[in-house]
């Protein structure tokens, strides 16, 4: 299990104070196999820190982590950082364990209350798992995503491999995981879409 990153940015925010984007994932986000400093959300730090585009990435992503054990570590993130916005990228292993789509359902519905209630802006990946683990209970696990998006009014990112998975080079032996040569491309699709999310509610009142 690799410990919580965390990537800081000491910048001033558009509204005169440290804006943070705390970022709630798995192994597909902590930097699997590979140096911390190789993952995606390093790279998209170091992008940042260059443009000087004014945002703390807090990384609180634990490889192997379910959405359970997300809402478990969720409250005490919340108050020590009062992030601005949190992405949550979780439920490839509640799949990949088989449990019923009612469970990260309703964990991930409880998280996305949560960072409500906190005054803080919920950001939901899409997530997709391997193909073998039948069609039907698939279906049934990835739907819960729009379906949660449109109920809680939150922001639904596509699932950040679905372009990488279809390249072998860029995955390793398991299939599951994105190699160091995949994070650059990953960093690349995640950063207009957070900066989006970011600057559009940045300027809501």
């Amino acid at each position: 299990m690799r410990g919580i990153l965390l990537v800081l940015l000491s910048m001033c925010s558009f509204s005169g104070h440290a804006s943070t984007l705390l970022i709630l994932g798995d192994s597909l986000s902590a930097g699997y196999m590979m140096a911390a400093e190789q993952s995606w959300p390093v790279l998209l730090h170091q992008q940042w820190q260059k443009e000087k585009f004014p945002v703390t990435i807090i990384n609180s992503s634990i490889s192997g982590s379910t959405t359970q054990d997300g809402l478990a570590r969720l409250p005490a993130l919340l108050s020590r950082h009062k992030p601005d916005w949190v992405l949550i990228e979780l439920g490839a292993n509640d799949g990949i364990r088989g449990f019923p789509p009612a469970i990260p359902y309703e964990t991930l519905k409880k998280s996305i209350q949560i960072i409500q209630k906190n005054g803080g802006q919920p950001l939901l990946m899409q997530i997709r798992i391997p193909r073998n683990y039948g069609a039907a209970y698939i279906a049934k696990l990835e739907a819960i995503y729009p379906k949660l998006a449109e109920e809680t009014k939150t922001p639904l990112l596509p699932f950040f491999l679905e372009y990488i998975v279809t390249q072998p080079k860029l995955m390793l032996n398991d299939g599951i995981h994105p190699t160091a040569d995949a994070q650059p491309l990953i960093r690349d699709m995640m950063e207009p879409l957070l900066r989006q999310y970011i600057e559009t509610t940045e300027k809501t009142p």
